[in-house]
C-alpha cells in the first residue's frame, strides 16, 4: 500500500520531521515550505510566492505545481479539475491523484490557534500575515477538501490532529475521512510503528 502525506502549514506540524516523513511514503506540501525541505512535490496557487519559488530555482530541480507558470523556470501547470482551488486541496488532490492508498493530511488545522489568532508556521515571514493577525478565513479550504476527497472514495484519507487543529463538522459525515491525533501519529512515525 502506498502512502503519501500532505503537509499544510498549521502549527501543529511544528515538532514533526518532514525528512522522516519521506522515509515512509511521498509527501507533498504547500508554499513556503520549500525554504526548509523539499518534499516529492510543491504547490503554491498564490502568484507572490509562486513567483518567488519559481524565481529561485527551485522548479527546475524539484516538482512544482501553480496555476500559471512562468516561462522557462520548471514549473508545472495544476490540472485542471482543481485548478482554481487552495494550494492545499490542490496538493490533496495532486497526492489522490498518483494513486495512494492512503492519505496523512498533516498541519491542515484550519482554525485559529490557542489565541484565537493567525495560525500558520510562516507568520511573520514574507508573503504572510503576522502573528496576532486575524485568522484566515477556511470555509473554502472546507469546501474544497470536501470535494477532493469525496472524489475519491476509494482512498482511506485521515486527518492529524493536534491542539490547534479545529474540528471541522463537515469532515465527520465523509466515509472515507478519519481522525487521528497528533500523539498517535508521531508514535507510529518516530517509533516505526505501522501507519
Amino acid at each position: 500500500m502506498t502512502i503519501a502525506f500532505v503537509v499544510g502549514n498549521g502549527v501543529s506540524r511544528c515538532h514533526v520531521s518532514l525528512p522522516h516523513l519521506k522515509t515512509r511514503g511521498s509527501v507533498y506540501a504547500c508554499n513556503a515550505v520549500y525554504r526548509e525541505f523539499e518534499p516529492d512535490v510543491l504547490v503554491a496557487t498564490d502568484r507572490p510566492i509562486s513567483a518567488a519559488i519559481q524565481d529561485s530555482g527551485y522548479a527546475l530541480r524539484k516538482k512544482f505545481y501553480t496555476r500559471r507558470p512562468l516561462p522557462e523556470l520548471g514549473a508545472l501547470t495544476l490540472p485542471p479539475c482543481y485548478f482554481g482551488y487552495s494550494s492545499g486541496p490542490n496538493a490533496v488532490g495532486l497526492a489522490a491523484r498518483d494513486h495512494h492508498a492512503r492519505i496523512y493530511l498533516l498541519g491542515f488545522d484550519m482554525g485559529p490557534d490557542q489565541n484565537q489568532q493567525f495560525n500558520n508556521m510562516y507568520a511573520n515571514t514574507e508573503f504572510y500575515k503576522k502573528n496576532g493577525s486575524t485568522p484566515t478565513y477556511t470555509g473554502n479550504w472546507i469546501k474544497q477538501l470536501c470535494h477532493v476527497v469525496k472524489d475519491h472514495p476509494q482512498i482511506d484519507f485521515v486527518r492529524i490532529h493536534g491542539v490547534t487543529t479545529a474540528k471541522i463538522s463537515e469532515f465527520e459525515h465523509i466515509k472515507n475521512m478519519r481522525i487521528l491525533s497528533l500523539d498517535t501519529f508521531m508514535d507510529c512515525i518516530n517509533n516505526e510503528k505501522e501507519l
